[in-house]
């Protein structure tokens, strides 16, 4: 009896050694799922909201960031400049980087936010461009309030359907655009609306279009 269990204790050593090194695998289910949930997190997609440095919407920002963001896409905002934009209702909002630098290659669409603020803005050059290079890039490209001006500087609404806060009517009907007056309006890769009341429905638009 003595002499078998000293034969077998190095066995059952060995037995315990191994069974720690797979707990401690790389291939470990765990590990796995974890590794791949942060994958996914990095690589959502993202979108671009763009706002006035002052005076900008609070609704027309908030409630499609929130459900764009509940709905796993990461959201950036741009402005004319840099610093921190102020909402008509006293929001604050860190912006990420400005007109003239952000890339339509890095996002999914782009967001122009409406808003007092946007509306002394809408003639800025750097706001039409980007409009145009979304837009050519065949992103989903949209406005709301008084923003949809903007889309028809650009020279992206001629003969589309759009709709926008009536003080800029004028302007949509300038850059050749049907004027619906509606809520929210798709045509196409554009995507208009009328102002804060339709704030979600626009941003729930946006994500069905974008799925």
């Amino acid at each position: 009896m003595i002499r078998y269990k000293i034969l077998t204790k190095p066995l059952l050593v060995l037995v315990l050694i191994l069974s720690l090194t797979g707990c401690q695998s790389p291939s470990s289910p765990n590990k796995a799922g974890e590794a791949e949930q942060s994958s996914r997190m990095d690589g959502s997609p993202k979108i671009l909201m763009v706002i006035a440095p002052q005076d900008f919407r609070d609704e027309e920002y908030q409630e499609p960031r929130d459900i764009f963001e509940d709905n796993d896409y990461q959201v950036e905002v741009a402005s004319i400049q840099t610093g921190t934009a102020v909402g008509v209702n006293g929001a604050e909002v860190e912006i990420n980087t400005t007109t003239d630098q952000a890339s339509p290659d890095d996002y999914e669409a782009v967001v122009f936010v409406g808003g007092p603020g946007m509306a002394q803005i809408t003639k800025d050059e750097t706001l039409s461009l980007l409009a145009q290079n979304f837009y050519q890039k065949e992103k989903l490209t949209t406005a709301i309030c008084v923003a949809p001006a903007i889309l028809a500087r650009a020279g992206i609404l001629d003969n589309k359907k759009a709709t926008s806060f009536p003080d800029a009517k004028k302007d949509l009907e300038s850059g050749g655009a049907e004027f619906t007056g509606d809520k929210v309006t798709v045509d196409g890769r554009i995507i208009t609306a009328n102002g804060p009341e339709a704030a979600a429905e626009f941003a729930q638009t946006i994500i069905s279009r974008l799925e």
